[in-house]
């Protein structure tokens, strides 16, 4: 199938988690039909803390958005519905609509989140009578099957379909053919284009860049001044530019990762350094559950206008316990990070080695932590400096990061965790995946 040929599905599911919690709520009795009346999923509904994950078309109207604190959705629309996640019952529905996909259409599929994925339509299109056939085929086989509606967009290149997936919803198909995108892209506003954010949006509009049109007729030398390679980026999706193709097969991993795109952007290095602690929290579990130990760790930063930066360095002995991966990963984020506000945060090991194999121990690796190093900051911020003598040995901290994994794998990821470590007031989503760690976003579709 030569690249004129590649026709691609971006399939989408229409507000993911607000559709997958209705249905279960009718399988169980329980009425209205979320989708049919002003409701969002997030938060909770005694204390009116958190932030809205999904919403209906109806809780739309009020002007509701995605991430903004159940409370400012409460006030815009009192008797507003609100529901819990559960995304033990996500999973199972997107593995439910992946194995459909895979079985009775494509396994040339890419899975990008829980709620959204690509399908190279070219390896099966001599099964249907067209794209656009094939595509209605799979809207309503996947509502037939398990009751929810899907958007699919049809392209020629990925971005191209994922922008036609977000046209008129819900259970819609549309194309956007590279003949189609002056007329049905080039009027919509610069924010509607696939990977510009809010303050990209902005900095755009300042310009005097308004349109996606705009944006494609500009100079690319302008841009990248403006925006580095971002720039370079959102001029070639303006022109449904993207040669990336379908990735059936993850590459074999060389590494366990985990990065996580913050609500709001990060200006203190002490808030970025809880967090870094969460993720090797879950770098260290991995890394345990697999009996594999680190010989490099990484830490990513991207910045609130797009661009990335990161850093490595190699540990003095290979390593996976939670002290070792934060305190490498706190000195690396105080080398690398420049004081601009910070977007996404995330931790990388690789080099890894079974934690059978024989390590070369370096006289480094004892004794424990002096209270000045960022971890013992974190867990024992009043602590004085203790003898040499007193403090627990790497193997001890092994030890009990162990426990604890072994803990949380039986009775659920936060029925243990460190007293002294107060997160509680953390709002940010958790996205684990094995190196190069990927950030997703909210299944809002």
């Amino acid at each position: 199938m030569t690249e004129e040929k590649r026709i691609i599905f971006h399939i989408d599911v229409n507000s993911a988690y607000l559709s997958w919690t209705a249905l279960e709520r009718l399988k169980n009795g329980l009425a209205p039909d979320l989708r049919t009346v002003p409701s969002i999923i997030g938060g909770d509904e005694k204390s009116r803390h958190g932030v809205v994950l999904a919403k209906s078309i109806p809780a739309k109207k009020y002007g509701i958005q995605t991430g903004e604190p159940v409370a400012a959705a409460l006030r815009k629309c009192p008797g507003l519905i609100m529901a819990p996640p559960n995304h033990k019952l996500y999973r199972e529905y997107s593995r439910a609509m992946i194995k459909l996909l895979s079985e009775e259409f494509s396994p040339h599929l890419e899975q990008v989140s829980i709620d959204e994925c690509y399908l190279d339509f070219s390896s099966c299109a001599n099964r249907f009578p067209s794209p656009e056939e094939a595509a209605m085929l799979i809207r309503d086989r996947i509502f037939e099957r398990f009751g929810f509606t899907v958007n699919v967009g049809i392209s020629t290149v990925k971005v191209l379909a994922k922008m036609a997936s977000d046209f008129e919803k819900p259970g819609k198909v549309h194309t956007l053919y590279p003949e189609e995108i002056e007329k049905k892209m080039w009027s919509l506003p610069v924010s509607d284009l696939f990977m510009v954010g809010g303050r990209s949006a902005s900095k755009l509009k300042s310009l005097g860049i308004l349109t996606i049109g705009d944006l494609a007729r500009s100079d690319p030398a302008f841009l990248n001044a403006q925006f580095k390679s971002h720039g370079k980026l959102m001029w070639e999706y303006a022109n449904g530019i993207d040669p990336s193709p379908v990735v059936t097969k993850k590459p074999e991993a060389k590494g366990i990762g985990n990065s996580t795109t913050l609500s709001q952007d990060i200006t203190e290095a002490a808030r970025a350094k809880e967090i870094l602690f969460t993720l090797s929290e879950s770098v260290a579990g991995r890394l345990q559950k697999a009996g594999q130990l680190a010989g490099t760790i990484t830490v990513e930063i991207k910045y609130f206008d797009f661009t990335k930066a990161s850093h490595q360095t190699q540990t003095l002995s290979p390593v996976n316990s939670v002290d070792d991966i934060c305190r490498l990963a706190c000195s690396l984020f105080d080398e690398l990070w420049d004081g601009r506000p910070v977007r996404l945060l995330g931790i990388r090991s690789s080099r890894l080695i079974s934690e059978d194999e024989p390590v070369q121990l370096s006289i480094f690796d004892l004794p424990a932590p002096a209270a000045s190093d960022p971890v013992s900051k974190i867990f024992h911020p009043g602590r004085q400096k203790e003898e040499a003598h007193t403090a627990p040995s790497s193997e001890k901290f092994r030890q009990l990061d162990a426990a604890m994994e072994k803990t949380r794998r039986k009775y659920g990821e936060h029925a243990v965790r460190r007293g002294s470590l107060n997160l509680t007031s953390t709002n940010f989503s958790d996205r684990s995946a094995s190196a190069p760690s990927v950030a997703e976003r909210h299944p809002d579709g």
